[in-house]
C-alpha cells in the first residue's frame, strides 16, 4: 500500500508476472484489492531437490495484496478511506511503497517527491484511524475495568499506552508491546500494530543502494531502521518479468545488480510476518514450508496434514548444511547427524524433516 502513484500496481504485476493489477497515471487505479501467491525464493530447494532426485519442487508462498492508494483524510472517509483501511485491517503485515523516482509523466499527489513526508502522511493517517479505535475501546475497557473484569484490568494501561503513542502519531509497532500485552489488544485489529516494511520503489541510477545508504539520504534514521527497507525499481522489474529467463542475468548485470529486486522483498515481508522455513525432500519432492518462529514440531508436522499434529509420535530432523554436507538422508543417517526430536521440539530456520505419526 502507499499514496496513489507510486507504483504499487506497477510492482505487483511484475511480482505476478502478469497484468492482473491495473497500472495507470491517476489516483485510485486499484479500487478492488488485487490478490498473488507469490513463491519465496529458496536456493536450497534446488539442492536438496539434486541430493533426493525430488521429481519436482514446491517453495514457500506468500499472499500480497494490491490495495488503493491512500490519501491525508483517509481515516475521516476522504478518498476510498473506509474501504482502503478495511483492507488493511485483513492482512498480517504492510509493505508500504515509498516513491523516490522521478517522472514528470506520473504525477505525484504532494506535488513533489518527497519519501519522508509521504511515509509520515501514511503513518499519520493509519495513526489517526487507530486513535478512533483506541478511544472507544477506552471507554469499553475502563467500564469492564471498574466492574472488576480482570481481564479488562490488565488490558487498561495497554490501551493508555497505545493512546499515547497514537497522540503523537506513532504507529503502534514502534513502542515494542511484548507478546503478552499484544494479545490483550488483539480484538482491537489496530492497523499500526503490524509489522511495516518500506518499499523504496526507486529510479534506475539509485538502485544499487543499500538500504542503509537509502534510509541515511532520506534522513530516516528516526523513523524506520534500514531491516524494515528494500530498494527496487518497478520500472526494471517489470521489464525483467517481460524478458525470456536466458536475458534476465545479463539485464540485471547492465543495472550493477545480482538478482530480482523482488526477491529481497519477498524475503523481507517473509521475516516481517515473523515466519521461517523447513524443508521435506525425497523423491517425490523437495518442498519449502511456512511456520511461524517458535513453531513446534507437531504444529510444522500440522502444516503437512492436520492428522499428522493429532497422531505425532516423533519427527527425525536434521540440519540443511549437515544434510547437504552428508549427501541427503541415507549419509546423515550413517554420520549420526539425523536426529529423533518429540513433541517439545521447537523448529528451526532450514530443518529438514521427516515426521513419524499414528494410523
Amino acid at each position: 500500500m502507499g499514496l496513489p502513484n507510486v507504483g504499487k500496481s506497477t510492482l505487483f504485476n511484475a511480482m505476478l508476472k502478469s497484468e492482473l493489477a491495473e497500472a495507470a497515471n491517476f489516483a485510485f487505479t486499484t479500487i478492488e484489492p488485487n490478490v498473488g501467491i507469490v513463491e519465496v525464493p529458496d536456493e536450497r530447494l534446488d539442492k536438496l531437490a539434486e541430493i533426493e532426485h525430488s521429481a519436482r519442487i514446491v517453495p514457500a508462498t506468500i499472499k500480497f495484496v494490491d490495495i488503493a492508494g491512500l490519501i491525508a483524510g483517509a481515516h475521516k472517509g476522504e478518498g476510498l478511506g473506509n474501504k482502503f483501511l478495511a483492507h488493511i485491517r485483513e492482512v498480517d503485515a504492510i509493505a508500504m511503497v515509498v516513491r523516490t523516482f522521478s517522472d514528470e509523466n506520473v504525477l505525484h499527489v504532494g506535488g513533489k517527491i518527497n519519501p519522508k513526508a509521504d511515509i509520515d502522511t501514511v503513518i499519520t493517517e493509519l495513526a489517526l484511524s487507530d486513535l478512533e479505535t483506541v478511544e472507544k475501546k477506552l471507554l469499553a475497557v475502563e467500564k469492564e475495568a471498574r466492574s472488576g473484569d480482570k481481564q479488562a484490568k490488565l488490558a487498561l494501561p495497554v490501551y493508555e499506552k497505545v493512546k499515547t503513542a497514537l497522540l503523537d502519531a506513532k504507529p503502534i509497532s514502534s513502542i515494542g508491546l511484548p507478546d503478552d500485552e499484544k494479545s490483550l489488544i488483539q480484538d482491537a485489529n489496530f492497523l499500526t500494530v503490524k509489522s511495516f516494511v518500506y518499499v523504496f520503489n526507486m529510479s534506475e541510477d539509485e538502485i544499487t543502494k543499500t538500504p542503509v545508504e537509502i534510509v541515511k539520504q532520506y534522513e530516516l534514521d528516526n523513523m524506520i531502521n534500514d531491516l524494515q527497507v528494500v530498494g527496487i525499481s518497478a520500472k526494471i522489474e517489470g521489464e525483467l518479468s517481460s524478458l525470456p529467463e536466458a536475458e534476465r542475468s545479463e539485464f540485471l548485470r547492465s543495472y550493477g545488480i545480482d538478482e530480482p529486486g523482488l526477491n529481497g522483498l519477498v524475503r523481507v515481508c517473509y521475516k516481517a510476518l515473523n515466519l521461517q522455513s523447513f524443508f521435506t525432500a525425497g523423491e517425490q519432492e523437495a518442498r519449502a514450508w511456512t511456520v511461524g518462529i517458535g513453531a513446534t514440531a507437531p504444529e510444522a508436522a500440522g502444516k503437512i496434514h492436520t492428522d499428522f499434529e493429532k497422531k505425532f509420535i516423533k519427527a527425525e530432523v536434521v540440519s540443511y548444511d549437515d544434510f547437504v554436507r552428508y549427501g541427503g538422508w541415507t549419509g546423515s543417517k550413517g554420520n549420526g547427524r539425523a536426529r529423533l526430536e518429540g513433541k517439545e521440539y521447537v523448529v528451526k530456520e532450514g530443518d529438514v524433516m521427516f515426521f513419524h505419526h499414528g494410523k
